[in-house]
């Protein structure tokens, strides 16, 4: 009879670890087709257009007066309820005085803000049947005579665009004592998102937008880069390092997160001992107590569920009502500025500036991508990208990550290094929040300098 128990129990045991290593083991990298053709056109129509060509934002000043006499309209707004400040949604009261100076003070000055996003020099190429738009920025002679430059492709996310780095990038372009490197920048606006076209067909996932950013990286001329992301520019960069990592000198990240089954069960075992998983006491917050950032996450993510399964609807919405538009967008940014501050009315102009803010919001509106950046969210929970479970491959890439106090909850390096296994580099910032780039550009430079700092370039 004992030998019958001892010989049940070494079963279940064996079953078990066989279950928890299938689920928890590193996996293969699948293969992916680099080229696969995602324009409008029959693919045996397609004939490539490898040409690199210059672009400015130029608005018809007809736009601008439409746009005018849409936000003149009376807007029934709704008033918020008695103690209500910016719990149920972007406050209507704040979100009114937004739409006048859009209207009285911003439109009116269109030209100067145009200038504005002109300032850096800007491209279009053709990708796989994409027209991608990117800035390109590159440091002076002068500093390049200073310092080694090495290219960097930077990734912005949903709602954003490229606006989050125009005070960041002259700083990754400048010659200056925190670096023995300047950076020649790359920074394109996603598929679907700004002057970028949107994939015509459906499948088009994180790992697509990986290969297409790889593959504008060596139009322009690098076979070997950094990588630098917040949010989908997060994601999106750790799939580069994952799928090309012969091609990336190392990546970074301010958004450091990690969805596979040995991650959750490693915050739930760090869940109860926090301090020894941290560095520091006075980090404890940024990703503790479970249940309170699982709240959290549950809470702000309602937009992702309907993003997740029925985008063109709210995507039609929003891109046939200016008001809706911004109101959608900003509130994104307005709980970024943090607890408190983010029940505040001038939360947005003490944090980021109302005109940086509008700006981000025109770019929505005039290349009209509402509806294509947020299908993106359709095909990443798709089963098709699902079932390749990516978090589970391993990257062999020199990996930093900086991890913000007002972000969502990151993971912790114990958890990290199951897909980067050179992490080089950890850091955290007890302030500023998901949009670092626009909110503390200096800030996010001095860590990603510290972590280019620490890469072996010669391996």
């Amino acid at each position: 009879m004992k030998l019958l128990i001892i010989a049940v129990i070494s079963i279940v045991i064996g079953v078990v670890y066989v279950k928890f290593n299938k689920l928890t083991c590193p996996l293969p990298l699948p293969v992916f087709d680099t080229n696969r053709y995602w324009g409008s056109d029959e693919v045996a129509n397609y004939k490539p257009d490898e040409t690199i060509k210059p672009f400015k934002v130029e608005v018809n000043k007809e736009e601008i007066i439409e746009l005018q006499q849409q936000l003149n309209r009376t807007f029934k707004y709704t008033k918020p309820l008695e103690g209500i400040n910016f719990e149920y949604g972007f406050n209507s009261i704040a979100l009114a005085g937004i739409v006048k100076y859009w209207r009285d003070s911003y439109l009116p000055k269109w030209v100067e803000r145009e200038n504005y996003l002109n300032k850096l020099p800007q491209y279009t190429t053709e990708i796989q049947g994409l027209k991608i738009h990117f800035i390109h920025a590159k440091p002076s002679k002068e500093t390049a005579a200073q310092k080694k430059v090495i290219p960097l492709l930077l990734l912005h996310g949903w709602p954003g665009s490229v606006r989050e780095f125009y005070d960041f990038i002259p700083i990754l372009t400048d010659a200056n004592s925190m670096s023995d490197y300047a950076f020649e920048v790359i920074a394109p606006s996603l598929v679907g998102y700004g002057w970028s076209d949107a994939a015509a067909k459906t499948g088009f996932n994180a790992a697509e937008m990986a290969i297409v950013m790889r593959n504008l990286m060596l139009r322009v001329g690098h076979e070997k880069f950094l990588v630098q992301g917040g949010d989908w520019g997060s994601i999106i960069g750790g799939l580069v390092a994952t799928i090309f990592p012969d091609n990336v000198y190392g990546y970074h990240s301010n958004m450091c997160m990690l969805n596979t089954p040995l991650s959750t069960i490693k915050q739930i075992i760090a869940s109860f001992a926090p301090e020894k998983f941290l560095p520091s006491r006075f980090f404890y917050e940024h990703h503790f107590p479970t249940l309170e950032k699982l709240a959290f996450l549950i809470e702000e993510s309602g937009y992702f569920h309907i993003q997740a399964t029925k985008p063109d609807t709210v995507g039609t919405a929003l891109a046939n009502s200016p008001i809706g538009l911004a109101a959608y967008i900003l509130e994104k940014f307005q709980v970024s500025t943090g607890v408190g501050l983010n029940q505040k009315s001038n939360a947005l102009d003490k944090v980021f500036t109302i005109d940086a803010v509008l700006d981000n919001v025109m770019i929505y509106y005039l290349s009209n991508t509402i509806v294509s950046s947020v299908r993106f969210y359709a095909e990443n929970v798709a089963k098709e990208f699902r079932s390749l479970h990516l978090d589970r491959v391993q990257s062999p890439v020199s990996m930093g990550c900086a991890r913000f106090k007002n972000d969502l909850p990151p993971a912790l390096d114990w958890q990290l290094r199951d897909k980067y296994p050179n992490l080089i580099h950890s850091k955290y910032f007890n302030q500023a929040g998901h949009f670092a780039a626009l909110e503390v550009p200096v800030m996010l430079y001095i860590d990603f300098a510290e972590f280019v700092n620490k890469i072996n370039f010669e391996k």
